[in-house]
Formats: C-alpha cells, structure tokens, sequence
C-alpha cells in the first residue's frame, strides 16, 4: 500500500475537487444542450426550412464527425504539453458560440428567408462540431491525467450522468417553449438558453486543477509522428478490433437520429410530447451512465458495452414494429442505455490503450479513423428514409446493432482486468 506523502495527499485532495467541477461542467453543457437538443430542437428547427430527411440526417452526422475528424490532427501539438486545461480552455470556446449564432439565424427567418437561413444554420452546426473537435483530444488527456485510471468510468458516468440530469429538465422547459411561443421565436429563446448553461459550463471547466509534467513526447519530424501511429496501428490488434466496434456501433445506432421526425410525421405527436421524449431518454441516461461507468470500472467496459448494443437493436426493433406513439417512450428509453454504452463506454475504453506518452495518439485514431463513417451512416440512413421509408432506416439499424455485438464477443479482448493490474501495481 502507498504511503501518505503531502503529494499524494494533495493529489487525493485535487482528484475530489477536479471530480466535483468537472461534472458540473458536465451537467451545465447538458442543460444547455436540453435547449439546443441535436436530437429534438436542432431537427425540429431545420425542418422549418426543409424537408428533406436526408438533410436531417445530418444534423447528428455533422456533429459526430465535427467531434472526431480533427482529433488525430491535434494530437501530435496536444502530447506536447506539459499541462492541457490552457488549451482546453481556449479552443472549448469555439463548441459555444455557435448556439449564440444559431438564436440570432431563428430571431432574423422572417427577414433573411428559409433558404439563407438553412445554409447559415448548417454553418453554425458545422463550427459547433468542430469546435469540439479541436478541444476533444486535449481535454480527454486532461481527462486521462486528472482522474486516475481506476475511476475512468466512474468518473465519465457521472459526469454523463449530471448532463443527462440538467439536460432532461430543460428539455422540458424546451417543449414547452417551443409549444406555447410563436416560431421561430421560441427557437430563438431555447438557442440563447443553450448559450447561458455553455458558459456556466466554461465558469466549472475553469476552475479543474491540473499539475505541470514533464513533457511527455517530443517527435523530431511530423514524419516520425506519422509513422509512429502506423506502428501503433500494425502491432495493436486488439485496438484495430475496437476501432471497427466503434464503427459498426454507430450503423447500430443509425436510426436514433430519425425516431422524433418519424413520431412528429407519422403519429402526429406535437413538440410538448417531443420533449418528453426527450427527457425519457436523457433521464434514462442519467440513471445508467453512472451505473454502467461503475460496472465497467469493477466488471467489464466490453460487457458493459455489449449490454447497450442488445439496448440499441431493441430500440429500433420496437420503432420498426412499433402499432402507436404509446411504444416510443420504451424506444427512446433504451435508445438512451445504448447511447450511455457507445459514447461513455466507449471513452473509458479509449484511455485504457497505451502508456501515458501515447495516449493523445491512440484517442486520435480512435476518433478520427471513425469519423468517415460518422457522416456516411447518417446521410445512409437518411436516403433510405427517403425512398425506402422510415421502418427501412430502422431495420438496417437493427441488423447493424447485431453485427456489432457479434464482433464485440468474438473479436474484442477485454482490457478492463489487463488495465487495472497496471494501475494496482503502479500504485503499490
């Protein structure tokens, strides 16, 4: 057992601190994105300009790909920094204002038209993304650096579990926003809103205590960092394995994107009953996020995936099969399970790979190599809505979700055991 040194006593002290502030961080970037819900608003918004399902479909992708495409190209300059929040801070700037543009595009429709209004909005959406992508890989590492290895998943759930909290209320308060003010004011209002929790959030992220390190890699040419992530691709095979999960997860979880459209279009349901639907599957987010973090820390992140990816085929099972409205509240439920598996799971499975030094590089390829298929799946499922039809999206999700559970068990090592014996023996 480690001895009580005043590092280590500071350190235990930082840990609770950091925990504490960062998942208040946490919770306010969700309550700002109730208000701004990618799933909900943001859809429902965009379809007073088009409607084109395909265009819908993009909103998630856009996101997605945003969040992922540029974290490889970050990560050489990120693993070269003694401390990552000053980073972190700068460039987490650039995934909030957007929402601010995005109140301002709602509040001037009227005079601007549909179609000026469409491509502004879907510019907005595209800085959004990327702001997170430029900030993503830092802010993992902080992650990874701040929070020791053992309570990754803890530590993610609750996090996530914080957001889904906050984020349930104000979707709430979103429907009926959208319900009882005139559009497109009340989108104006729910965009500014969103802002407001971004920058409480930003306040939270402030005030995370990190300590200085010794610069942890320093690559001579761009040539070496480049090969250096070859390597790491050709000697890794379990992370190839874990890559192409990723991959698959998201063809699993394609017809999420398109559950609030087809329940508006098809049953008729009115933007209140749309934000409830939003709440059941942030509210079930916030029950199993820190049940699932906790269960992987002790159990398995790869059976705790697992279980999600059953949660996925069986939401959209139930929406293909689905006879009324009455079912969705179970199909946005287990969606929100699913959801906790791909994106939490998924995060605290990333930092089990490689040492400290290599880190930023295999969070990089974990995210960007996946990031082709995060804008292709979506605009996939969006044309098979529009000329096969909503149930065909979710048929195909369903046998994605199946394929990824397959190789999930087949293929994929469990590290979570492997992991935690380094961590013991490092700490001993």
């Amino acid at each position: 057992m480690a001895a009580l040194t005043p590092e280590s006593l500071v350190h235990e002290k930082n840990f609770r601190h950091n925990f504490v502030v960062n998942v208040f961080d946490g919770g306010f970037f969700g309550f700002g994105m109730g208000f701004g819900s990618l799933v909900t608003v943001v859809p429902l918004f965009i379809s007073l300009m088009t409607d084109s399902a395909i265009l819908i479909g993009l909103i998630p992708a856009i996101h997605v790909v945003g969040w992922q495409l540029p974290q490889l190209f970050t990560a050489r300059h990120v693993a070269r920094q003694s401390r990552y929040k000053p980073m972190v801070m700068r460039r987490t700037i650039q995934e909030r204002i957007p929402f601010f543009g995005l109140a301002m595009i709602a509040w001037f429709i009227p005079k601007i038209g549909p179609q000026i209004a469409l491509g502004l909005s879907f510019g907005m959406l595209v800085w959004q993304g990327l702001g997170g992508g430029f900030t993503a890989t830092a802010w993992q590492s902080m992650v990874g650096k701040i929070i020791p290895g053992d309570r990754w998943g803890l530590f993610f759930g609750f996090q996530s579990a914080a957001a889904s909290l906050f984020a349930s209320g104000s979707a709430i308060a979103a429907g009926l926003i959208l319900e009882r003010v005139e559009s497109p004011v009340n989108y104006a209002i729910c965009f500014l809103l969103t802002t407001l929790g971004m920058a409480v959030s930003w306040i939270f992220l402030n005030q995370t205590r990190e300590e200085d390190s010794t610069l942890i890699r320093k690559e001579d040419t761009t040539g070496g960092y480049w090969q250096s992530l070859g390597n790491i691709l050709k000697k890794d095979t379990n992370f190839r394995w874990f890559i192409l999960v990723r991959i698959l997860a998201q063809l699993g979880t394609m017809g999420f994107s398109f559950y609030t459209v087809y329940a508006v279009r098809y049953y008729g349901i009115g933007e209140g009953t749309a934000g409830v639907l939003t709440a059941v599957l942030t509210i079930m987010q916030t029950a199993f996020n820190p049940i699932m973090g906790w269960l992987g820390d002790r159990w398995s992140h790869r059976g705790v995936m697992s279980i999600g990816l059953l949660a996925a085929t069986a939401s959209t099972i139930l929406a293909w099969l689905s006879p009324g409205v009455g079912w969705f509240y179970l199909v946005f439920g287990l969606a929100g399970i699913a959801n906790v598996a791909v994106w939490t799971i998924a995060m605290a499975m990333t930092l089990e790979y490689g040492t400290e030094a290599e880190r930023p590089a295999y969070i990089g390829l974990a995210n960007t190599l996946v990031a082709p298929t995060a804008f292709l799946i979506p605009l996939f499922g969006g044309w098979l809505a529009d000329t096969a039809g909503f149930q065909a999206t979710f048929v195909t999700s369903a046998l994605g979700g199946i394929i990824t559970f397959i190789v999930l068990l087949l293929f994929l090592k469990d590290k979570t055991k492997l992991h935690h014996g380094i961590i013991t023996e490092q700490q001993s």
